[in-house]
């Protein structure tokens, strides 16, 4: 499998200031550290090692020490989440010694758990995705729909094992081993339909009764999911106050691959509804890395009605609706058009699989690998 070039430049974003660096296990967090940032700029603390994590959880003020031998490198702390009391340190030393952090983590769960210091905006947020289109030399959008595009799955000669592996190792080490679940059983039922529920409106009681678990623990779980970053959710689009739309929130998995395992789905049928379903979510999260890598400041909402009319994402003035079709027809646009009646829209776009691009009224209808290049090189503007 050829190799990758990540977008994300840690070198440029430490240059600025602080930051952290947040994604999901796998994402390839640490091989981009060792990639991009020379040993002789950073130390490296891996606090997943054990002797480093007893280290600092015994004494974390011994951080000082390592600061103050190294004082013109940036300090690189590997899943601070492990040790939150080590932000108190990590803040101090920013204040008094300018030093340089780039602190990473799998979770915010438990940091917002502590209730400790965040470093009160002396630091960036950052995220790591799974890999995006661009970053793949060959790309496969039928393998990217199967198995998604964590690094060590999709380079892998066996991804159904890998991605096996990946979901047993963060029930065990996101989830067991952190506590965030007592009852694991429960949990892994839930996981199977929050899967197949994938770019969704969330209903809790729906979920519940299928899962055969309460509504309120229902919204834990789904809760567990994002901090651990492996879902994300998007909020309806704000409307003027005598137009009525639902409220409820949609989420998303964050990778393809990881989503069809939990599912336990082993094939995608071109003409199904799963298969337009993965194609929704792997394009959200192209959307999604592109606004972080960039660091454009915009949101991602989406618009239904109590019709059942719904556009996939709206940002800003801009509104997508996603097809896997490869022949848009009228029928397709109706949603787009609704909307536009609605709120003011700039630009309208039917993503879909149709070759080439070519415009119906107002609605321009894009192939998605048009549209992603045209995005990445600023031609396509978003807001």
């Amino acid at each position: 499998m050829d190799e990758y070039k990540r977008i994300l430049n840690l070198d440029q974003l430490l240059h600025k200031k602080s930051f952290f660096l947040f994604g999901p296990r796998g994402v390839g967090k640490s091989t981009l550290i060792r990639k991009q940032l020379s040993p002789d700029k950073i130390v490296y603390i891996n606090l997943l090692k054990s002797s480093e994590y007893l280290k600092y959880q015994t004494n974390p003020s011994q951080l000082e020490e390592v600061v103050q031998a190294h004082p013109k490198k940036w300090i690189v702390i590997d899943e601070i989440q492990r040790i939150p009391e080590l932000l108190n340190e990590v803040h101090r030393l920013i204040e008094e010694k300018k030093t340089k952090f780039l602190l990473t983590g799998s979770s915010s769960r438990k940091l917002k758990m502590e209730g400790v210091n965040l470093l009160a905006g002396r630091a960036w947020r950052s995220e790591l995705f799974p890999l995006v289109q661009s970053e793949i030399k060959h790309f496969s959008l039928d393998r990217a729909l199967r198995h998604g595009t964590l690094p060590a799955v999709y380079k892998s000669d066996d991804p159904e094992e890998e991605l096996d592996a990946y979901c047993e190792a963060y029930l065990r080490e996101e989830i067991t081993q952190e506590h965030l679940i007592r009852k694991l059983p429960p949990f892994v039922r839930f996981l199977k339909i929050a899967a197949l529920s994938s770019g969704q409106i969330v209903n809790y009681t729906k979920i519940g009764s299928d899962a055969q678990i309460s509504p309120n623990t229902i919204k834990q779980y789904f809760q567990v999911l994002y901090d651990t970053l492996i879902a994300f959710q998007i909020t309806p689009v704000e409307m003027a106050a005598s137009r009525k739309s639902i409220e409820a929130p949609k989420f998303y998995l964050f990778d393809c691959g990881v989503m069809n395992t939990l599912a336990q789905t082993e094939h995608l049928d071109r003409n199904s509804d799963l298969y337009g379903r993965a194609f929704e979510t792997w394009f959200f999260n192209e959307l999604r890395s592109f606004l972080s890598y960039t660091r454009i400041k915009k949101q991602i909402h989406f618009w239904q009605d109590y019709n059942q009319n719904e556009v996939d994402f709206v940002i800003g003035n801009t509104a997508i609706e996603v097809k896997a079709t490869k022949r848009a027809q009228s029928e397709d646009l109706i949603c787009l058009n609704k909307l536009g009646e609605l709120r003011t829209i700039k630009n309208k776009f039917l993503v879909c699989q149709e070759e080439g691009t070519r415009k119906k009224n107002d609605v321009i209808i894009i192939h998605w690998q048009i549209f992603l290049s045209k995005l990445w090189t600023k031609d396509i503007v978003l807001g």
